[in-house]
């Protein structure tokens, strides 16, 4: 049933996923006068005289960010079905959580290794939405298991 509050949060972070893959999520200032930016395709550096140039790319960080809306999605089509719905929105937040994990793992590098100060921005907020919204709908599709197994005890 897409009428579900847990489907509007699972519609939540599918939409929160995809402004992940566009743009910069993490912005770092370096000593040296040029932004680190951390995005779903990678590391970079943007200078002045040079423009921009990838510094790593970050695999693990992709393949997560690409995973979150696509679990999302098929949790929510798995509605008929709340025992798989459940192991897959358990899976999401442990995916989000892994996502938040690499960030910050990420985050560390830049800071010790380039010495960047980070820029505090809007899409830092995101994944912590992400995880908020998981648990919700975790928490959604769990009540209506419960719902569902009292009316069958009633029976």
């Amino acid at each position: 049933m897409i009428q579900r509050i847990q489907s509007v949060y699972l519609s939540l972070t599918v939409l929160i996923s995809l402004l992940l893959l566009k743009g910069s999520f993490l912005v770092f200032f370096e000593k040296a006068g040029s932004v680190i930016k951390v995005t779903f395709n990678g590391l970079f550096r943007e200078t002045d005289g040079q423009g921009i140039v990838m510094i790593e790319k970050l695999f693990p960080l992709s393949v997560i960010i690409a995973l979150i809306p696509v679990l999302s999605l098929i949790t929510i089509f798995f509605f008929k079905k709340r025992n798989i719905q459940i192991w897959l929105s358990k899976i999401l937040i442990g995916l989000v959580s892994c996502f938040i994990l690499l960030s910050c793992y990420y985050s560390y590098l830049v800071k010790s290794e380039y010495s960047g100060n980070i820029i505090p921005g809007i899409k830092m907020v995101l994944p912590l939405l992400l995880l908020i919204f998981s648990i919700l709908a975790f928490r959604g599709i769990r009540k209506d298991d419960q719902l569902v197994k009292s009316y069958d005890r009633l029976r």
